[in-house]
């Protein structure tokens, strides 16, 4: 399939001119409603806070697939350090340069020329949804789980998803992600008594207690890894007094931890393990231990089947390349989509995304247009 009802790589380069620094939609979600809208897709904007989002869908049959990405970009950096102007979409040789051209402003416009392409071929056979926020490098509090809030209101279920993230590791199609690791943090607060360094029998010292913690925690071995899973990691990330005097024994000290871990565990399981060891080393000194959280995602897994397996096909066929089904690297937005049906992640080589001079190779958008079609017409069965 090369005639798409749009050009994939005209409407990237559209999308990057629009600036759309998390929150800002700068025309983004404006221009891609205009395009659907135009293809016969019903379209509906679903603003939460101050994020714009939209949702939309070809047809009412069963079963649905869904593609999801997001249209929001990091900030540029140092403008200067720029070649190009960061939102001018402007070609060098065989590269198009922009902020977000790899994330993941190219996925989005692969999908929508995609679907655009295929949709009037699906009939009753079932429909086509497009999800796609404008929170996803932000808070993400007010992006994909607001549409997907406000898709569970309206009846909206997709069967099937597939999120246009850059996941492919060196070559094209070499990746496919069925999963992802969990990830939360945990911030740990240790208090005394403060008083002088000349009379430390007067003062409470907290530091022994958050050293033994950070200590231990850092020793752990979570897990050897699973079957799709590499294993889980804890990491200390900073240890703060905020003592400018060497003759003061401080009130608190702090420390901030952050785990990536794989589907043996949750974050509630990772909580209760690090509480305890933080309240026992803390009780050791007669002193207590505060322990808050922050979870950006539960691990989850797509476990390999026939709807895994046309994904695989599909992107074997169109690039050449056969894909492994992969679990690593941060979290994405597939983490929320994961709690409504299975889903699955695939896009460009992840090279250079969130750099200066990010830049994508304009021969692979088509391709990767083509890959999102192929899983629509296996999907389907067309």
């Amino acid at each position: 399939m090369s005639d798409f009802a749009i050009d994939p790589v005209a409407l990237t380069a559209d999308l990057i001119r629009c600036p759309s620094v998390t929150p800002a939609e700068a025309g983004a979600l404006d221009l891609l409603q205009g395009v659907l809208e135009g293809a016969g897709f019903a379209c509906t904007r679903v603003p939460r806070g101050d994020v714009e989002n939209l949702y939309a869908r070809f047809g009412t049959a069963e079963p649905c697939f869904a593609f999801a990405g997001h249209t929001d970009v990091v900030p540029v950096g140092q403008v200067d350090d720029w070649s190009v102007e960061p939102f001018s979409a402007e070609i060098r040789g065989d590269r198009m340069i922009g902020r977000g051209a790899v994330d993941m402003k190219s996925g989005v416009a692969a999908f929508v020329a995609a679907a655009m392409t295929v949709a009037p071929r699906v009939g009753e056979r079932g429909s086509i949804a497009l999800i796609i926020t404008g929170d996803e490098e932000g808070d993400a509090v007010d992006g994909t789980a607001a549409l997907l809030d406000w898709m569970a209101a309206a009846g909206e279920k997709p069967d099937f998803c597939v999120v246009g993230e850059p996941t492919s590791a060196n070559v094209m199609g070499d990746q496919i992600k069925i999963g992802r690791r969990g990830s939360t943090t945990a911030f740990v607060t240790v208090t005394g008594r403060q008083g002088h360094t000349a009379y430390p029998d007067r003062a409470l010292n907290p530091l022994p207690a958050l050293a033994r913690i950070a200590a231990r925690l850092s020793a752990l071995t979570l897990d050897e890894g699973t079957a799709h899973f590499q294993p889980s990691t804890l990491a200390v990330t900073t240890m703060d007094v905020g003592n400018p005097a060497n003759n003061v024994i401080p009130r608190q000290g702090r420390l901030t931890l952050n785990i990536r871990f794989n589907d043996r565990h949750s974050a509630a399981s990772l909580a209760a393990l690090v509480d305890g060891i933080a309240a026992e080393e803390a009780a050791r000194d007669g002193i207590e231990a505060l322990v808050s959280w922050r979870v950006t995602g539960e691990a989850f897994l797509t476990q390999p089947g026939d709807r895994v397996e046309q994904i695989v096909n599909a992107v074997k066929v169109t690039t050449g390349t056969t894909p492994t089904l992969g679990t690593g690297g941060g979290t994405s937005d597939a983490r929320f989509i994961r709690a409504v049906c299975p889903v699955v992640e695939f896009g460009l080589v992840g090279h250079g995304m969130h750099a200066v001079d990010e830049g994508v190779e304009i021969s692979q958008i088509p391709i990767l247009a083509e890959a999102y079609a192929a899983m629509l017409t296996r999907f389907f069965d067309l």
